[in-house]
């Protein structure tokens, strides 16, 4: 049987992400606190992962419980903490020094900042996936192939690439269930540059890439959709959350249920 195995959710975009039992649907149909920060230049651009490596050598610590972070560059052990709510110019004014120009941090309790702006629930991907993905490369594990996939839904008891049933051609989505959750799953999710790099350093294997679309195309399997794949370098599934679904609870051990699919509207 298909069953959550783990849950993580990203309070700030592009830093550590926090595994948590259980987690309540957003208004907006993401997860309460996913992504809830982001951090923006002076000229009111992102700054992640996609456009800086610097970032991969930040590591932060929430207490979510208590609406705090601890910072520190990778290599020390200093650490400054921080209240999200209370601190937030000090937390903007230690982020510009430590990027080197102005940052700002700004906040969305309705939806987040997902990624994909039409799918903008939470990513699902299986435990064997993860196994399989890490298997490709010499020096990477499924713990470090997970934080550079930064999923926010894990699936055991599957087998490698089960949530490609989550989503299907192109007019239509699949509509599942976790828990009393109902989803629609919608396309395979494209990779950027951010899995190229090691998630602690920010060191690029220029290989990953390759690699990943080969294997990627040579295991797709024979449930998977193969019109959903302009490239190959796609992994895991995206997601939406019905308004509907707000405030209902995802946990730890729900089952995962496929129930049909839907056209897509409008």
């Amino acid at each position: 049987m298909a069953t959550v195995a783990k849950i993580t959710i990203y309070p700030i975009k592009s830093l550590d992400g926090v595994e948590v039992s259980q987690i309540e649907v957003s208004p907006g149909g993401s997860l309460v606190g996913d992504r809830e920060f982001a951090l923006f230049d002076g000229d009111d651009r992102l700054v992640n992962g996609k456009r800086t490596a610097k970032i991969h050598q930040l590591r932060s610590r929430f207490d979510l419980d208590d609406r705090s972070v601890r910072l520190r560059v990778e290599g020390s052990r200093e650490e400054t903490q921080f209240h999200l709510d209370g601190d937030r110019a000090a937390l903007e004014n230690w982020l510009s020094d430590y990027f080197g120009y102005p940052v700002c941090l700004k906040q969305n309790t309705v939806g987040g900042f997902p990624d994909d702006s039409r799918a903008f629930g939470p990513t699902i991907i299986s435990t064997a996936t993860l196994e399989t993905a890490a298997s490709w490369y010499h020096n990477i594990d499924a713990d470090q192939m997970r934080s550079r996939l930064r999923s926010n839904i894990e699936i055991h008891g599957v087998p490698a690439f089960w949530e490609d049933n989550l989503f299907t051609e192109t007019d239509k989505e699949v509509r599942f269930t976790i828990g009393n959750v109902t989803f629609l799953g919608t396309n395979p999710c494209s990779r950027c540059v951010v899995p190229t790099r090691n998630p602690q350093t920010g060191e690029k294997d220029d290989r990953f890439s390759k690699i990943f679309a080969i294997q990627r195309q040579t295991l797709l399997p024979k449930w998977t959709a193969p019109s959903r794949f302009n490239h190959y370098y796609r992994l895991a599934t995206n997601t939406k959350i019905l308004p509907t679904e707000a405030g209902k609870v995802l946990q730890l051990g729900d089952p995962v249920k496929i129930l049909d699919m839907v056209e897509i509207l409008g």
